[in-house]
């Protein structure tokens, strides 16, 4: 009997672990859940200092489907998260995850949609970025999504949303010492943990807390954000009022 073919997506896969585990993203750790298993891996994301996720240890699964490349992988967060862009069964609504069809209701173009030359490494960047600007114009959770303009948008005082965030990150505690994972806390920590080479951009993706007492002026603000958003594959954020429609 002639041996059973390896699908083109294992081998992918095979070499996209490989490549995350000599060259990882500052601020991820990924093992597979079963050794035996390439299609379902465990995420652990370590929150970037100077934002509101700062010390939080936040775990997360990927299930890759037989045809990967050609199709998105799902990305489901196993920590409770409180985010404009994640559902509250944990399921992550981002563009990048979404298959390249011409959908009008959805108010993305098919090109800010899923390819084949994406892969991991781009949804990580995608979902880091996510973490701290969100994209209000198509909300997965709109209460989370109408308290996250409340807090932008008063910089910083009107609290509630800080507040949660944080609640969120001190809970993660309990699971990282279960883990025994010391969670970085510095920016020195979270580059170090990681090594990633000095080349990879992902570094630009930690910046100064949005409402510190030394932030720039607004206007740079603005630039650093749609520089994180093209960084991410998404092409910036669409800050129009929330539409309410929870399709992503």
């Amino acid at each position: 009997m002639a041996q059973q073919q390896m699908p083109s997506s294992h081998k992918a896969l095979m070499l996209e672990l490989k490549s995350l585990q000599e060259e990882p993203v500052e601020g991820f750790r990924i093992t597979p859940v079963e050794e035996s298993d390439l299609y379902n891996w465990e995420v652990a994301i370590f929150g970037p200092p100077n934002t509101l996720y700062e010390g939080g240890y936040f775990k997360a699964h990927i299930k890759f489907p037989v045809d990967y490349p050609y199709c998105p992988p799902t990305f489901h967060f196993l920590t409770k998260m409180w985010h404009p862009n994640i559902y509250e069964n944990g399921d992550v609504c981002i563009s990048i995850l979404h298959p390249p069809v011409d959908d009008p209701r959805s108010g993305e173009l098919p090109s800010e949609r899923w390819n084949p030359t994406q892969n991991v490494r781009t949804i990580l960047l995608s979902v880091i970025s996510l973490l701290n600007e969100p994209n209000t114009f198509s909300p997965a959770n709109v209460d989370a999504s109408v308290m996250f303009r409340k807090w932008r948008d008063s910089k910083g005082k009107d609290k509630e949303y800080a507040e949660i965030i944080r609640k969120q990150v001190v809970s993660t505690k309990v699971e990282a010492e279960r883990d025994g994972v010391k969670v970085p806390t510095t920016l020195a920590e979270y580059c170090i943990q990681t090594k990633v080479p000095s080349h990879d951009s992902s570094s630009d993706l930690l910046y100064d807390d949005l409402y510190d007492d030394d932030i720039e002026e607004e206007d740079d603000d603005d630039d650093d954000a749609e520089a994180v958003g093209q960084m991410a594959g998404e092409g910036g954020f669409n800050d129009e009022e929330d539409s309410g429609n929870e399709e992503s």
